[in-house]
């Protein structure tokens, strides 16, 4: 087999500007046109954009910097070093588990690849509600193109594993319509480790694609630097304090890091951005910094089949039904999304409900058991108004999630659709990720024993990938604290491009939705900045 090449380590070789700010001996002051605060999906694609247009720009991550070399196929390595707290990030009172990506390219560089643009109901409604009356499927459409482009995305063409084609299965008896997902990669080897960082370089990710082209064009990248407050003077931002953290990504070193720039782009996610401005005490008349946050609220179900199903091995999504969506109105009862997701051993037994000989039994299990997934969309309700971020002792973020009875409403009916397309498939049992599931051995046990648990936090299993809102749009100041332009109302020197501006949950897996809005925004922002249009990037090299 050949050497992978390794496009980070090339790099570095070749004179990239990149600091790993543990290894300061010193504090450092610095100056640019632009400072960007993140790396992933927002940060990359506004880094790519504004270097290419002659600016002068530094990246901030938290995390460090990785590679091929380093993404071993393993979750005990990966869990620590790519994702937030380990992947064990959670809400306040720890009824929802949150995984989010914390190292260069953020969260694209551990995500599943799925590639969907923003549903056009979901955009009406922003319309409607919030007035983006420029956030259209057809003003979008452009930009759109541009990134699919930029990154690989299209159709896979592989046949799905067993794990996605049960889903296609079992809901083709049901008469339930399924599709099949795009997929951000170029030459993928269809090994199924996407969440612990591709070994191939195939995944078009942040961390292979716009951070090197950043870099290449003479950004500077800071790494294992925590962004810790904007220094604000009357209605600009003077500079940003971050503070250095040591090679476990954890600690402060003691080195401090002032960075100074005409421009500041925050793009940290929808849990960090809101969390920096307000350690910052960003303006905030009608307190809506960090309010309004969503999730996509994400419950669970687990078949055992005869079978091998293997849901480890190869593309991680590649089917989805959307048809929940839509069998009801955007802002009527709870819709939800269906997938299927990848099964590995750690993420698994830390997921499953149960204990000592239960669980036991469901890991031995293991090559047989299949994963249904339903992602709630919040946000288009008043009983589903999201959470809110907030600062913990020290400054730390925290999001606090209530669950009513109506998401509450819509797990229930998740979990009853995904256990009667699992039968429909095949299943011997399914059993809902619930502290009270059994493993029902037939549709007909399946609802009789779901329609009579109690759906309450730290009983049902919650999960969640997907963070957005806290800086929402709207150029009416009482509906957001970002205009559409992703300017910040009150900071004239200030943007925020990433998840954090939607003004609801989207219904689909966001990435796509951040790589367009964010080039639309960037473009727009490269273009004032330097009184001249905005270079386009061009498509990623295979």
């Amino acid at each position: 087999m050949s050497v992978i090449p390794d496009p980070i380590q090339a790099g570095l070789a070749a004179g990239w500007r990149v600091t790993d700010c543990a290894q300061l001996t010193a504090d450092s002051t610095l100056e640019a046109d632009v400072v960007i605060v993140g790396s992933g999906a927002g940060g990359g694609v506004t880094a790519e954009i504004l270097a290419l247009s002659g600016l002068r720009v530094i990246i901030v991550e938290e995390g460090a910097l990785k590679s091929s070399r380093d993404f071993k196929m393993r979750e005990a390595d990966a869990y620590p070093a790519l994702y937030q707290e380990s992947a064990a990030r959670k809400t306040r009172d720890k009824g929802i588990n949150i995984l989010q990506g914390r190292t260069v390219g953020g969260s694209t560089t551990v995500n599943w690849t799925s590639s969907f643009r923003t549903p056009d109901i979901t955009l009406a409604y922003w319309n409607q509600h919030f007035g983006l009356k420029d956030y259209t499927p057809d003003a979008l459409a452009p930009w759109f193109g541009m990134m699919e482009r930029r990154l690989n995305i299209g159709d896979w063409t592989a046949p799905p594993n067993e794990n996605n084609d049960l889903l296609r299965r079992g809901a083709s008896k049901l008469d339930i319509p399924t599709a099949l997902i795009r997929r951000n990669v170029n030459g993928c080897w269809n090994l199924g480790y996407c969440g612990m960082g591709c070994p191939t370089n195939a995944k078009q990710s942040m961390l292979v694609t716009t951070i090197p082209s950043a870099l290449r064009h003479g950004a500077t990248l800071l790494t294992r630097a925590r962004a810790e407050r904007l220094v604000i003077k009357g209605d600009r931002v003077a500079q940003l304090d971050c503070v250095a953290l040591d090679a476990a990504g954890l600690a402060p070193t003691g080195r401090r890091i002032t960075l100074r720039a005409k421009h500041y782009v925050l793009a940290g996610g929808a849990i960090n951005t809101p969390a920096l401005l307000l350690r910052s005490t960003a303006p905030d008349p009608h307190g809506l910094l960090g309010k309004r946050t969503f999730l996509h609220p994400t419950v669970i179900s687990a078949g055992v089949f005869e079978q091998r199903v293997d849901g480890y091995a190869g593309a991680p999504q590649t089917v989805y039904s959307d048809h929940f969506l839509h069998t009801d109105r955007i802002d009527g009862p709870m819709g939800y999304k269906l997938e299927a997701p990848p099964l590995h051993p750690l993420l698994l037994s830390t997921t499953m409900a149960g204990f000592g000989a239960q669980h036991a039994a469901m890991m031995r299990q293991f090559p047989h058991v299949h994963a249904l997934l339903a992602l709630l969309r919040d946000g288009f309700h008043a009983d589903a108004p999201g959470g809110s971020v907030a600062l913990a002792a020290g400054g730390a973020p925290v999001l606090d999630y209530p669950i009513g009875d109506f998401i509450w409403d819509g797990a229930r009916r998740a979990l009853l659709t995904m256990a009667e397309i699992q039968f429909a498939a095949g299943a011997r049992s399914v059993t809902p990720v619930h502290e009270q599931g059994q493993a029902y051995t037939t549709w007909a046990q399946a609802k009789a024993g779901i329609d009579g648990l109690p759906f309450k936090l730290l009983a049902t299993r919650v999960v969640s990938a997907h963070v957005m809102g806290g800086c929402a749009m709207s150029d009416d100041q009482r509906l957001g604290v970002t205009g559409a332009d992703g300017r910040y109302h009150g900071l004239a020197n200030v943007s925020v491009h990433d998840g954090s501006l939607f003004p609801t949950s989207i219904g689909a897996n966001p990435q796509l939705s951040i790589y367009a809005m964010v080039a639309r925004l960037a473009s727009g922002l490269a273009r004032e900045l330097t009184g001249k249009p905005a270079a386009v990037p061009v498509a990623a090299a295979a």
